[in-house]
Formats: structure tokens, sequence, C-alpha cells
């Protein structure tokens, strides 16, 4: 029986909802296929979350516990995981593309000479047993489909927000193997975690996102989020150029949304952003151009500066009107 990997990323025993997202999504294609999914969680004084995961997807959780292993470190991790590897040879590997993940996934694929789909979008496999995803290329601007045809394991790492998790399953079964780390010989160690609270836009209900025509001031978004309980996004140009972190724009290589309402400020629409809307309920745009993209996929559309828009949209909000 052929076996799909997911990796559980945790902090202090807190699993991220990413990790559950692709779990989800590894055992509806292992339903269909009948594979096995193992979820492989390293931690700290975790093995008592593992049986859990089977809710989630998971037939069965390896668990491997020590103190250095509290927090993701890319050295012993990609160690630990590596060797479980080498020694069951799993035919799939999946993680979400957080820093995390990225960073693990790309250690294991060089370890192990193998293909690494990164950032997918969509994710199956095809009858002949090979990873077939569906890759964001050239900014967001196509989705290239992608198909594994070389090495062990098949390896992706799944865009954040695309799948949503599901609690359709029962307790898995749960097998806890000794870590094999020597402290001493790691060239790296923690030594601070910093950690900027940035909000997780694919769990945000409310989102207000700001596009290129903010003119990268964002003080409207923000004060109209504020008054509508929403959070706040952006559009990745916003983000290359530094006016916002890279963890809140939204598109098809950042965050994909799951809201009930999302309003877009001065976004034009290209395909790559759009393609972080789709799971939206609601969608108002405000843009100065009526040809803009937005346009086709926005439930309401208000057409002008949004400069005047939204300062009076917000007296009447302040005003319960």
């Amino acid at each position: 029986m052929r076996d799909i990997w997911v990796f559980i990323e945790q902090d202090s025993g807190v699993v991220e909802e990413s990790s559950l997202e692709v779990l989800t999504k590894a055992r509806e294609i292992a339903d269909a296929r009948g594979y096995l999914v193992t979820g492989v969680l390293l931690g700290r004084g975790v093995r008592g979350i593992a049986g859990g995961l089977g809710r989630y997807g998971a037939h069965r959780v390896i668990v491997v516990e020590h103190p250095i292993l509290e927090s993701y470190l890319g050295e012993p991790y990609a160690s630990v995981i590596g060797d479980l590897i080498g020694e069951r040879n799993p035919d799939y590997f999946l993680a979400s593309a957080t820093r995390n993940g990225r960073d693990l996934a790309g250690r294991l694929a060089v370890r192990f000479r193998t293909g690494l789909q990164a950032h997918v979008v969509n994710l199956d496999i095809a009858e002949d047993g090979s990873l077939v995803g569906h890759v964001p290329g050239f900014g967001g601007n196509i989705v290239a489909v992608v198909r594994n045809v070389r090495g062990r394991p098949q390896m992706a790492t799944v865009a954040l927000g695309v799948f949503r998790p599901r609690e359709a399953w029962g307790e898995a079964e749960v097998e806890v193997v000794e870590a094999k780390l020597d402290p001493s010989k790691l060239r790296a160690r923690r030594v601070e975690v910093v950690r900027r609270g940035y909000v997780d836009l694919s769990k945000s209900r409310r989102v207000v996102v700001g596009g290129m025509g903010t003119g990268g001031d964002l003080t409207l978004v923000r004060e109209l989020a504020k008054i509508i309980q929403a959070d706040v996004g952006v559009s990745r140009p916003l983000s290359d150029i530094g006016v916002a972190p890279k963890d809140i724009y939204i598109g098809s290589t950042g965050v994909s949304l799951n809201a009930d309402l999302a309003v877009i400020v001065g976004v034009s629409g290209a395909p790559h952003f759009v393609s972080g809307i789709r799971n939206v309920k609601t969608v108002i745009s405000i843009n100065k151009d009526p040809e803009a993209p937005i346009a086709e996929y926005s439930d309401y559309l208000a057409i002008g500066d949004l400069f005047e828009i939204i300062p009076k949209l917000i007296e009447k909000l302040r005003r319960g009107v």
C-alpha cells in the first residue's frame, strides 16, 4: 500500500492549522486511491496530541520527542525525518508552505535527490502513481500542471489556505520513535524566538485588502478595517516594495482567503491576486477603473477615487447609517 507522509508542524505543542489542511487533502486522495496517510510529528511532550490528528485524516502518526525538537530547527528536524524516510521509504512527502515547511522540504529534496513541487494550489495522484500539482508561475499569472517523474519520496509543499481541514475520521494509531540526536554535533542552536504576531489571514472572517491604488498609504485601509472589525491584507506589489510584510499579501504565492467578506481597495485584480480570493463568500471592491479585472470577481463594485469613497464610508459607518 502506498504511503503519503504529511509533516505536522507544531510549536510548543500547538499544531499549525495549515498542516491540518494538508492532512485532510492527503486523506481525501488516499481514500480515493486506497492509500495510507501517515503524520510525522516532532516536538517535546506532543504524543498526547498525536491520536487526535486522526480526526483530520491521519491513519497513523509517527511521534519523535526530544527537547531540541520543541520548536522547528532545520538541522535536527531534517536529520530525524530524513532518517525515518531512509528507513521506511514512503512514496510521498507533503508539507504546508510555511517558512518552516519550505525549509524542511528543500533540505529533504536535496538529501534524497527527488523532485519537489513548491507552493502547489491543487494536488492529486495520477493513475500511474505520479504526484500531480498545480503550481503558480510568473508571479501567479499562469498555473502550471506539474508531475513528479524522478526520485522518492515524491514531494510537494502546499500553499496556505487553499484546502480546508475537516474532522471526518477517527483516532489515529500512534507510534513513538526514539530521537537519534547528539546536541553536541548540531551546527546551529536556537538563541531567541521573536514573535511578530501577524494574523493568519487564511482564518480571518473579514479582511480589508489594500493595493497599489492606495499609493502605499494604508491609513484608510486600517481605519476601515478597525471599524468593521476586519484584518488587513495587501496585494503582492505593496509587499514587494516593503510597505507591508510578506506574511499578509494575498494571492497564489501568498495567502488564500476563506473569509465571509473581503473589501478590496485599489487592487487591479491580476490572476495571481484573484486566485487568493476565490473562496471568499462576498467581495466588495473599490476601484477608479471600471474596466479593472477585479470587477469580474466582485459581488459589488464601487467605481471612484478610494480617497473620496472610503472617508465617506467610514463616516457613515461611525454614524451607524
